[in-house]
């Protein structure tokens, strides 16, 4: 997923369905940087974790 539609999911008042490896997630922050974003599975709230901005799916 690029930087700039991960921002948009972020800054979005609905929830987008966004993948990472294979499972639901919630995308808390973008890190342009570091080429990753801070997310979180949907049922999980308490297991974030850092991860590449290119291994997340739009679906």
């Amino acid at each position: 997923m690029n930087p700039q539609r991960a921002k948009e999911i972020v800054d979005s008042p609905t929830m987008v369905n966004v993948m990472h490896e294979g499972n639901p997630i919630y995308i808390q922050h973008v890190n342009d940087n570091e080429g990753t974003a801070r997310v979180f599975p949907v049922d999980e709230p308490q297991n974030e974790k850092e991860v590449p901005l290119d291994s997340l799916r739009e679906e």
